[in-house]
């Protein structure tokens, strides 16, 4: 791809008309505005339903048999895909390797800007081979503006080693082509501060992002109801909602949910399923095994 290529035509880098006085506007004034143009992300996001489903079916039937979600990106995109893999293992208790972030430039570019380092397709390839990704494996690539060398050179070398890959951008696909299994398309239209789509196509991405791990973990059986069965009891905080779920769920006391939930060795899925069966703790740990961590279907055995 040629750095020097113009990307003026881009609907990321395009003059938004209704921000045109921005720096004559008063602080009030840039709140609205902003309210109002953030209402894009939302019928964004409700435009590429069916592609963001079929990301959730794909990631889902991946991991499943055994595989891994790689995020990757640069800059603001890096940066959004490393905190959503950051946030499975206490929302979900997964292992840390189950969803990665790979972001250009590695844990430096988190807090410094790095933007310098996404223009290599052969450094994003480099990432898809240091990682060991196999054909069980699905390769998200994040980028607004859909351009990104680090990001389209990850996602063939992903196809090279037969891993699904799915892409996630903010430009029409007439604009750009990007190959990738699953093209989701966020067109959020023009920023208020152009070209800054740490701005809309952030927020936008972050929804995505947040409903497709989401999604995928509830496919998974993480999720009874609306409820995190599988958080992670690491803190003040999660303790406190590891009983309140336990208490509400069963009417037990937050004492007996406490108890319950030591003798589950601090698991809530496990608390529960032992709870509402009678079982023991090994005989439920059998059962949870038996249906994939799936609290409903355990309950349905019985």
């Amino acid at each position: 791809m040629d750095n020097l290529q113009s990307r003026g035509h881009l609907l990321t880098e395009q003059i938004n008309p209704n921000s045109h006085n921005l720096d004559s506007l008063s602080s009030i004034e840039i709140v609205d505005l902003f309210n109002q143009e953030d209402r894009k992300t939302i019928e964004a996001i409700a435009k590429a339903k069916n592609s963001l489903a079929e990301a959730i079916d794909t990631i889902t039937q991946a991991l499943r048999k055994g595989g891994r979600l790689f995020y990757v990106g640069a800059g603001t995109s890096g940066r959004l895909g490393v905190l959503d893999a950051a946030e499975c293992p206490p929302t979900f208790c997964t292992p840390p390797e189950l969803v990665q972030g790979i972001i250009a430039g590695g844990a430096a570019a988190l807090v410094r800007s790095s933007e310098d380092l996404e223009d290599s397709q052969q450094d994003g390839a480099e990432a898809i081979a240091h990682h060991q990704i196999l054909n069980l494996d699905v390769v998200l690539g994040i980028s607004a503006g859909g351009t990104t060398p680090f990001v389209h050179g990850a996602l063939n070398a992903a196809k090279e080693r037969g891993a699904k890959t799915i892409s996630l951008s903010c430009v029409p696909r007439e604009q750009v082509t990007i190959h990738a299994d699953i093209d989701i398309r966020l067109l959020v239209g023009a920023e208020i501060l152009a070209g800054s789509t740490r701005l809309k196509a952030g927020t936008a991405t972050k929804m995505a992002l947040n409903i497709i791990s989401t999604g995928v973990m509830v496919r998974l059986g993480k999720v009874y109801g609306n409820r995190m069965v599988d958080v992670a009891v690491t803190n003040t905080k999660l303790l406190d909602r590891s009983l309140r779920i336990i208490s509400d769920l069963t009417n037990l006391s937050r004492q007996e949910a406490d108890t319950l939930l030591q003798h589950s060795d601090k698991k809530v899925k496990l608390a529960l399923l032992m709870h509402w069966t009678g079982l023991e703790k090994t005989e439920c740990e059998l059962l949870l095994t038996k249906y994939q961590g799936n609290l409903r279907a355990a309950l349905q055995d019985k």
